[in-house]
This record gives structure tokens, sequence and C-alpha cells, in this order.
């Protein structure tokens, strides 16, 4: 049984020496002779008693060990894990130290900062703070001035037999003094040249001494050569003074004449030679005046002047030759600007047709009015992935599309009368003025000059006064529905058609009136209906036409794009309703396919048309020649679709293995078959599956008896398998077996990690010390906030027991002045009763 609390404390008591046997006098009085050192000894053994016997000073373990250890940590750190009483404690100190202080500042402004030396230093005594402060006065008397030039030396000056030292003789009084030496009076500087010669003098007359009778030259002192320079910094600047007051006498002297040279500059100038006498007749001619102003005092209305002034104003903006134009670029960088179009045109397709979104900066914004694609427009077929109309180098110069057509000079009378018709009468003449050179400046624009008028080959039509185009008008009204287009073009021959869609678009451009806009989009989706209705007919329209139709309606859709979309969604609707295409129906797909990108991943246009497309060649069987033959176009159709894009159509291999097999084929119809299948092989035979593709088709190309086909599919159908690889397994590395045996580290430490990722490792260490860092500094933010709190409770009820005392204080006091005047009150009343 381990021995009581009494018994311990009785030991430790004697261990100590405080307690034991009772000690002599001897021994009493030298224990008080120990004095001071004794009892500090004694205060701190009954200190580390009274620590030792507290269960709250020390942290132990929660449960004593039960068995034996060995480890490399000292034998303190198992029985005793820390001083929470001396860490508090020690912790509230500091927080009184550094954070009281700031609650206290808070809110305050102002305040006094204390910057004396060692006034804020602890360490040092009244004395040392003196000393330190005398030191650094002195400090700053003696090097305050020691490269002054301005200024004397006050320092400590050298001296020889209790003498300063000087220039002059000891009997003479020097010239300049501590106060003259910064000074830059005349005076003073009279007095210092007068001294210098005068030593000068004295240098003179010694030089005529004998040799012996010459003093041996001693070596300068630092206070002499200091004198030296500053005398030489005077007499340089001296030197300045003098040339700066000379060159301002000399400049005053030259100002004193200026006046004289000016005037006679003047009249020199301003003399004229005398005019000749002009004759008798032209006297009365005034050829200083400007023209249109002698022409308003001669009696010109003041309204025909500003009207003339404004044409011309206008007439100077509608200048070609005031824009400034770029520099001609060399073919190299014309070369690596198209290239840069064309990279970037492609890249905007392939993300259209991957289905990539785009941003509002890549997008292309939509044109206020038709204008703005006249100007340098060019044959985009190509971009949408079609063949242009004309080949390059055919088309006439300056002419790129039906947009820029020809005129001649006839045409352009007509149209200008036209439109100066078509003002009405009650607008200003102002109005009319600006309508007439709006037009002219849009036909100068069209036009190109005489000598470059030549004759349009195919897809570009040529508006001249020749045999063919003399019976057309030159003006027409713009059709706003495919009936009025019908009234219209009652009298015009299929072949003339263009001719006039032209005039018209010319004569009711965009940028001739604000209503043109409307009326030419009506007139395009007229068009479209138009297009549709020639092909209809029976007999059909010329194909030249239609194509040239087809492309005045995709050169419109770039400035209506909204509204000539929604008219053929229409058309494809209507379409969708019937499911029995007729030649009107293919005319529009095929101007789809001209006029808009096949390759897009999602078409608002296309991509119906090729679902309907789809869709029809999926739910039809070819039981008659007119359905092989509606197959046949329709399919080549849907590879000129999906020729940029490559997607698979099922739809249209199911269909041409059908029309192969059917009993109402024709030798021309198994051609275009046959052109469709081999079109397709070129263009999926990248395709994994072309092989299952393509092999059914095989039997019908070898029932038709095509030889040359079916020779070229196999061909393919060769490659293909030779470039199918066979599913295979994965060749991995051979993984090691695992071994049960562990793996012993020989010089183990429990508190080291021994992951061999070194880079997991170093993660693990630093989450693990954060971890640490984070919960001390939530646990020191705690104790932060309990000492805050605690200091505002001491404060409020120091303040609380303060207003406690105060109130109290002044109860008695006033309970104090109600008694005095009551026993005053008791005193009189008890006289006025006695009386």
């Amino acid at each position: 049984m381990p021995p009581s609390q009494l018994k311990r404390l009785k030991s430790s008591l004697r261990e100590q020496g405080i307690t034991g046997p009772q000690k002599s006098k001897k021994q009493k009085k030298q224990q008080r002779n120990a004095g001071q050192d004794q009892r500090a000894q004694k205060a701190a053994a009954l200190a580390s008693i009274r620590e030792s016997f507290n269960p709250f000073e020390f942290k132990h373990l929660a449960r004593p060990k039960k068995f034996d250890y060995v480890t490399n940590r000292p034998d303190d750190t198992k029985k005793v894990l820390g001083r929470p009483g001396v860490t508090k404690s020690q912790g509230e100190e500091a927080r009184k130290k550094t954070l009281l202080p700031e609650m206290n500042r808070r809110n305050k402004v102002g305040g006094i900062l204390d910057r004396r030396i060692g006034e804020n230093d602890p360490t040092m005594s009244l004395d040392d703070r003196t000393m330190a402060r005398f030191e650094r006065e002195q400090q700053r008397k003696k090097g305050a001035n020691v490269f002054d030039l301005e200024e004397a030396d006050d320092g400590i000056d050298l001296t020889h037999g209790g003498r300063s030292l000087r220039f002059d003789d000891a009997g003479e009084a020097e010239d300049y003094d501590a106060a003259s030496v910064g000074g830059s009076s005349d005076g003073e500087d009279d007095g210092f040249l007068r001294q210098k010669r005068r030593r000068d003098s004295d240098a003179g007359e010694m030089d005529g001494l004998p040799e012996e009778a010459e003093q041996p030259e001693r070596k300068k002192s630092k206070a002499e050569v200091m004198k030296e320079v500053i005398a030489k910094s005077k007499l340089h600047k001296y030197e300045r003074q003098q040339q700066k007051d000379d060159d301002e006498d000399l400049r005053e002297e030259l100002d004193k004449g200026l006046p004289d040279i000016l005037a006679a500059l003047r009249g020199h100038i301003n003399k004229k030679p005398e005019p000749p006498a002009p004759p008798k007749e032209a006297q009365l001619v005034n050829f200083g005046i400007n023209p249109d102003r002698l022409a308003l005092l001669d009696g010109k209305s003041r309204e025909q002047a500003d009207k003339e002034y404004d044409t011309r104003v206008r007439q100077l903006l509608q200048d070609q030759r005031a824009k400034p134009t770029e520099r001609t670029k060399t073919e190299e960088e014309k070369a690596k600007e198209e290239a840069e179009r064309l990279k970037e045109l492609e890249e905007k397709r392939m993300r259209r047709m991957r289905g990539e979104a785009e941003s509002e900066s890549e997008e292309d914004p939509e044109p206020n009015d038709e204008q703005d694609h006249f100007e340098g427009d060019v044959d985009d077929a190509a971009e949408f992935g079609f063949s242009s109309a004309l080949p390059q180098g055919t088309r006439p110069q300056g002419v790129d599309d039906e947009d820029d057509f020809l005129m001649d000079d006839d045409l352009v009378a007509s149209d200008s009368e036209a439109d100066v018709s078509d003002v009405s009468e009650d607008e200003s003449n102002q109005d009319s003025t600006m309508g007439m050179d709006d037009d002219e400046e849009f036909l100068k624009d069209v036009l190109p000059e005489k000598k470059t008028k030549t004759k349009a080959t195919s897809g570009v039509v040529t508006i001249n006064a020749d045999a063919a185009s003399s019976k057309l008008a030159y003006t027409y009204q713009c059709p706003r529905s495919h009936e009025e287009l019908l009234v219209v073009f009652k009298d015009v021959s299929i072949a003339d058609l263009p001719t006039v869609v032209q005039r018209i678009r010319a004569l009711y451009h965009a940028g001739l009136h604000a209503d043109n806009r409307e009326k030419l989009t009506d007139f395009t989706c007229a068009l479209v209906d138009h297009i549709s209705y020639l092909s209809n007919r029976k007999p059909a329209a010329p194909l030249q036409v239609i194509e040239a139709l087809i492309r005045h309606i995709h050169s419109m859709s770039r400035a209506y794009p909204s509204q000539i979309a929604t008219h053929i969604r229409q058309h494809l609707k209507q379409l969708q309703a019937s499911n029995d295409p007729t030649p009107g129906d293919l005319t529009i797909l095929t101007a789809i396919g001209t006029i808009y990108p096949t390759s897009d991943h999602f078409h608002q246009v296309v991509t119906p048309a090729i679902t309907l497309m789809a869709r029809w060649m999926g739910l039809t069987s070819p039981t008659t020649t007119q359905n092989v033959a509606t197959g046949a176009y329709i399919g080549a159709l849907c590879l000129h679709y999906q020729r940029l894009s490559k997607r698979y159509i099922p739809e249209l291999i199911r269909y041409t293995t059908l029309c192969l097999k059917s009993s109402h084929l024709t030798p021309a119809l198994v051609a275009a078959h046959t052109k469709n299948i081999l079109t397709a092989a070129d263009l999926w035979s990248t395709t994994p599956a072309f092989i299952e593709i393509f092999t059914p088709l095989l039997a019908p190309l070898k029932a038709q008896k095509q030889t040359q086909p079916l020779q070229r599919l196999q061909v393919l159908l060769q490659n293909a398998k030779l470039h199918r690889r066979p599913q295979t397994l994965h060749f991995h590395k051979p993984l090691p077996i695992k071994q049960s045996i562990p793996k012993f580290e020989e010089a183990f430490d429990p508190n080291k990690h021994y992951d061999p990722d070194r880079e997991r490792a170093d993660a693990t260490r630093l989450r693990k010390e954060y971890k640490r860092e984070r919960k001390g500094a939530m646990r020191e933010l705690r104790k932060d906030a309990n000492f805050i709190a605690r200091e505002k409770l001491r404060e409020k009820k120091d303040k609380d027991r303060a207003y406690e005392e105060k109130h109290r204080k002044l109860i008695s006091e006033i309970n104090a002045e109600e008694g005095r005047e009551k026993n005053e009150y008791e005193r009189e009343k008890r006289a006025r009763t006695r009386r």
C-alpha cells in the first residue's frame, strides 16, 4: 500500500531540510546570519513541494503502465505529459501584454507615441538612458556640417602654440569668419580677393630671399587643407558670379537696340510693290472677293446658296478620293491572307460539323442591308461544299456574282428616270435631291467602266441593249407574292427571267429606300416558290435559268437569312405531309444544298431536308420507274450533302439495293444507281463497318452485269479486309507473384513514415501538419475569445460596481439632506408651538 499524503509531505520536508531535529542555539545563529540566500532557498523548496503535491499541476497518463518497455524517449516523458497550470498562466500573462492593450485601444483615434531613447526598454536604467541621449545629441552637433562648404568648421580646430592656424600672419585679423564664410556678398568677396593678393605678394617676396633663409616645408594639417578647399570654392563662385554679371550687362545693351531692329525689319517685310493700274473697263470688277459671295451680294437668294452649299458638302463626303486607302499588298501577303481566311473558314466548318457551340464573337453578324454584300462579293459556293457555277477565269472582269452585273447607258438613264419619277411631288426639293444622289451613287458602285463591259458567260447575265433584251422593259414592279410575280413575268420569256430579276434587284436596292428591304425579302420568297413552279411545269424550264435563279436566292439569302429559311421550311412541311416528292420539291432540296452549309451538325434547314430524304427512302419501295428515278436523284443529293461530313445514311444503301433488284430498271437508271454506289464507297471507305455495308451490293451488281463497278467495289472490300485488325487481348506487363514474407526494417522508428512514394509521404505529412496547426490555431482563438469575454465581464462588473457606489453615495447624501431639513423643520415647528 502506497504511503499517505501526510507521510509523503513529512518525508519531503525532511529531505529538503525544512523540518528535522531541533537545532541548537549556535545553528540557529548561523541560520540567522545566512540571511537572504537561505530564505530564498527555503521558499523555492516549499514551492517545489507545493507543486509536486498539487494533483492539477501536472498532466499524467490516464492509466499507469502495466508493463515495462524500452524507448528512446526520456523517462520523464512517460510520467509527466505536461504542466497545464504553468501553460495557462503563461498564456494569460501573454494575452494581458498583447491582447489587452489592443482591446483598450480599440475604437480610439490618436495618441502619443513615445520615441525617446530607452523609454520603452526596461533593461536600461535611468543613467543609461540619460547617457545615450547625451551621446546622440553630441553626435548630431558634431556631424551636422562636416561636408558643408558654405559653412565654417565649428568643430575642434587644431592649434599650435595655443593659437588657431590661419593663412595670414598671426597678428592679422582674418577677413572671413564663421559668419562670413556662409555668405556671398560682394564686399566679402572683395575682401577675400585682397587677402589672396596679399598672400601672393608675400609669397613673391619670400622667393627673393636666399635659400638659407627659407624654412623647410611642413605637411599641411587637416584644418589647413579644408580652409584651402573652402577658399578655392569661394574663388570659383566669385568668378562665376562675375561672368554672369558681364553676360547680364551685355544682354541689357542688346535689348536696348532691339526695338529699332524690329521696326526696320517690319518696314522691310511689309513693303510691297505698287500694283499696275487696272484698265478702265475692269475697274468695276472686284478680284479680291469670293465669286459665291459676290453673286450673293448681286441679289442671289440665300436659300439657293444654302442648297448649293449642302450639295457641295455631300459631294465632298461621298468623294472616294477623300477616303484613306491601305497600301498595296504584295502577292505573298495576299496569298498569306487568303490561306488564313480559308483556314479559319475550314475550322469554323469543322466545329459546326462536330456540333460544338460557337461563341458570339465567332458568329458572323447579320448584315443590315443587301449593299453590304455587294462590295467585294466573291463566289463562295465552294465554301458551302458546292461547285462554282462558273469556272475560274471565265467570268468577265469585275463580275463575281449576280450582285455584280453589267448595264449599259440606256439602263442607267432609265433607272435614273424611274427612281426620280417614284419620288412623290409633295416631298421637298432637298429630299428629292438626296434621293437622286443616292441612286446615282448606287449605280456608280454597281456599274463598271465602259471599257470593262464584256459579254458574260453562263451563270452571269449581261444587261445590255442587244436584240435579245431590247423588248424587255427597264422598270418592273417588285412582286410581294408568287401571284404578283406571275403577273409581272407573264409577258417575259423563260430565258429572260434572270435579266428581269437583276433589274428588279437594282431598282429596289435596300440602300435606296427603307421599304425596299421588306420588298426584296418578299420578292426572294416569291422566287423560291417560282423555282418550284418552273420545275413542276410541263415542259420544265431550262436548268440554266433555274440555276441562275437559285444563285440569286443564294445571294439574297445572306442579306435576309431568317425570312428565306422560314419560307423554305414551309415547303419542307408540305413535303413531309405528302411524302411524295415532286420535281419542284427536288428543286427545293437541290437549292438547299447550294445555299446552306450541309456539313453542320445541326442546321435549321439542312437537317430537316436530309431527314425527309432519308424518311422517304426508308418508307418507300421501288414499285415504279418514277420511284426508281426519284430514288437515284435523292440518293445523289444525300451523297452530295454528306461529302464533307461523311455521315452514314443506312436508308440510301437499303433503297439502292432494292432498286438494283427491281424489275423497273432501265440502263440509264442502272448507271445512276451504280454511280451512287461507287460514290458512297469512296465516301465511306474509312468506315470500320465498310465490309458489312457494301458486301450485300456485290450480288445485285453481278446480276446487272456491271463488271467495272463490281471490280472496283471488290478491290475496296479487299483493302478494307487487309486493314482490318482482328480483336486481340491486351499485352499486359507480367506481374510478379505476391510474396507472403513480411518486409522488416532494421532501424524502425514508430514516428517515421516508410511510404516508398515520396510525394504521397510528403502530402500525408503536410496534411497532418496542417491539421495540427489548424487545431492549435482554433484552440488559441477559443482561449482569446474566453479571455476577451472575461475582460469584458470584469469591465462590466467594475462599471456596475462604480455605478452602484456612486448611486448609493448620492442616495445617502439625499437622505442626509432630507434628515437635516426635516430636523430643521421640526425645530421650527416646536418653536412656533411654544409661542
